[in-house]
């Protein structure tokens, strides 16, 4: 927790578009694989993207992310993918019969580039046996822009949203236990499987904080979307320990400690296995899913993992230095 707490101080997350405000293009290469992603970079530093991150998803389609937001800047980054030079905000063109080259500025741009990109898709390529046109070498799969004041809404949504959830569980938790009044109150259930749930979170949010330093990977909101699993499946591990507390006070003849030690001993193999079986699947996703989901199966895969052993050696401890603490 310690080092989690440093990497964001120091570092803190490398939030992507969806916070911050860019653009996403996915482009699939129909002639051929992809260019290898310095390729691809060199090939689109004449643009001056900002923040450019090429992400392959497969042998022929790749994933573009830059913070420009505007469609000049659309247009010129798949002008250049397709090998037609056009610069954001100006469109050229070349007089065939005079060999002279005309600009035009950004206001006509839109109309250049939809005819070029028309002219293009009619070019590229050879054709069929039957005379049809192929699609064109690059074709666009999906462009998504986001502004900043979009992504500072998100941002804020996904904080309120984590905090409703914790909020959520202490209530929850404090009703489920509480005709258990005795030696620990129920509301204190609920507050150590908060702390848990805090822990779980603050592990998987430092462990995202330091890749994003040396491996810059980004947070965007599918990894709130794993934030939120993480904490439903964690503490669904830390109330099967707690319930199997609440069914041995009563029938227990040991004090707190060695009824809570007993409960954690009976639940341990369940929880272990269980863990175990999702994180393989989580682990063959990870290493043999597509690039897509990787970030978000990677937050599972930390979460779940943290969440096992902070349902065991976190949560009912501290209940039970909870109640050594009242006995003082």
């Amino acid at each position: 927790m310690a080092v989690s707490i440093a990497a964001l101080i120091v570092w803190g997350l490398d939030f992507g578009i969806d916070f911050t405000g860019g653009s996403l293009l996915e482009v699939q290469y129909n002639n051929g694989s992809a260019p290898s992603i310095n390729q691809l970079k060199e090939e689109l530093s004449g643009l001056n993207l900002h923040s450019l991150v090429v992400q392959p998803t497969g042998d022929k389609s790749v994933i573009l992310r830059f913070q420009e937001t505007d469609e000049d800047t659309h247009q010129a980054v798949l002008a250049k993918l397709e090998g037609r030079d056009v610069r954001a905000g100006e469109a050229s063109t070349t007089d065939e019969q005079s060999g002279n080259a005309t600009t035009t500025d950004a206001g006509d741009q839109a109309d250049i580039a939809a005819g070029m990109s028309s002219a293009a898709t009619a070019t590229i390529g050879m054709q069929n046996d039957e005379g049809a046109t192929p699609a064109p070498a690059v074709e666009e799969l999906r462009f998504d822009a986001i502004g900043p004041s979009i992504g500072s809404e998100l941002k804020n949504k996904s904080m309120n949203a984590i905090l409703l959830v914790l909020v959520t569980i202490i209530l929850y938790v404090a009703w489920a236990f509480s005709k258990v009044s005795k030696p620990v109150a129920s509301w204190k259930y609920g507050v150590a499987a908060v702390i848990a749930l805090f822990h779980d979170v603050l592990i998987t949010i430092g462990v995202f904080a330091i890749l994003g330093k040396f491996l810059h990977l980004e947070v965007n909101t599918p990894f709130v979307a794993a934030i939120l699993t993480v904490l439903g499946y964690s503490v669904n591990d830390t109330i099967v320990v707690f319930d199997r507390i609440r069914e041995n006070l009563p029938k227990s003849d040991e004090d707190f400690e060695g009824t809570v030690n007993a409960s954690v001993n009976q639940t341990i193999r369940r929880s272990i296995n269980t863990s175990l079986t999702t994180l393989l699947v989580l682990l063959a996703i990870l290493f043999m899913g597509g690039a897509t989901i990787r970030d978000f199966v990677l937050a599972l895969s930390v979460g779940i993992f943290v969440g096992t052993y902070s349902s065991i050696f976190l949560a009912s401890p501290l209940l039970v230095v909870w109640e050594r603490i009242k006995n003082r």
